[in-house]
């Protein structure tokens, strides 16, 4: 009997160490797919922050809450499974799924570039908010971001068991959508950090808190541009990434050719160099693609919608 039960501990220990060594695994994983998707984390981090311009201080943590919950719902429930199914029995839908997003961020992006250069802006903009409206529309375009994030970390981990890869993508999900709203909240609430700051009667702890006060308008204004400019970046990146992946090689090798040749031109700082390249084009094609869409969209969709009940 104590020979069975010591060959019993055993078998106990093997599993464990098995275990962790799988964990570790997983950890390393998720970690790597990530990483990769850290250029998206960029972006959906600069994206957020406009949707809680013009609420009030006492709003906006509570609305970065919903939007976060939403965001993890878009992750989990959502992308995960039918990525996950089609990564098993369809994969070759993955692509044209991504630059339905591709074209849907581009197209947003440019709707806001047309606002500000035609004067002609949402007028909700610079008056009072609804709470549902603003979290309806951060979740979807949260839906578009997290989507790619989650691909592209699908892409790093597609060697991996159905198990393993389902825990790194519910791991890299998870972490993703703390960092990102964590940060997120950070930034929206460094207002009333200053203000607390200010008065303080300390004189330096004071003047830094006045900084910041003053520095927050900016910094946020700042956010909505990149947050433009990132929905421009990534829509025209998944969309010159998939036509190639779709068989039209022509934009993405001119794209990559000129990149090489300007890292290779360049020396030390050729990566960055090449790298803005690549950026830059993707940012027109997802002008170019969205300019056309919003042009679409006004002549259906909001034509429609203007007409009179009657005609």
């Amino acid at each position: 009997m104590a020979g069975g039960l010591v060959a019993l501990l055993d078998d106990v220990a093997l599993i464990a160490r098995a275990a962790a060594s799988s964990m570790d695994d997983i950890g390393a994983a998720a970690a790597r797919a990530g990483a990769k998707a850290a250029g998206v984390v960029v972006d959906d981090a600069a994206v957020t922050p406009q949707y809680v311009r013009g609420l009030t201080p006492d709003r906006e943590l509570p609305i970065i809450k919903r939007i976060a919950i939403g965001s993890l719902r878009n992750k989990l429930l959502i992308i995960l499974p039918v990525i996950l199914l089609l990564s098993q029995f369809a994969d070759f839908l993955l692509t044209p799924l991504l630059m339905l997003g591709g074209a849907y961020l581009a197209f947003e992006g440019a709707e806001k570039v047309w606002a500000k250069v035609s004067g002609h802006g949402h007028a909700a903009d610079d008056g009072p908010k609804d709470e549902k409206t603003v979290v309806s529309g951060a979740i979807r375009t949260d839906l578009i971001l997290s989507a790619e994030i989650m691909v592209i970390s699908l892409n790093e981990v597609a060697d991996q068991p159905f198990w393993s890869r389902l825990a790194i993508l519910v791991a890299v999900g998870i972490a993703i959508t703390v960092l990102v709203y964590g940060a997120v909240g950070l930034i929206v609430k460094m207002d009333d950090v200053g203000l607390k700051l200010a008065g303080r009667p300390s004189a330096g702890v004071a003047r830094f808190g006045r900084g910041l006060v003053n520095a927050m308008p900016k910094l946020l204004t700042f956010l909505t541009v990149v947050g433009t400019a990132a929905m421009l970046w990534v829509g025209g990146h998944i969309l010159l990434v998939g036509t190639d992946e779709l068989g039209f090689h022509p934009l993405y090798e001119f794209v990559h050719h000129l990149e090489e040749a300007v890292h290779d031109a360049a020396g030390a700082v050729g990566a960055v160099l090449g790298w803005l390249v690549n950026t830059l084009f993707s940012a027109v094609i997802g002008l170019v693609v969205g300019a056309v869409i919003v042009v679409v969209v006004s002549l259906t969709v909001h034509r429609r919608r203007a007409a009179p009940a009657g005609h």
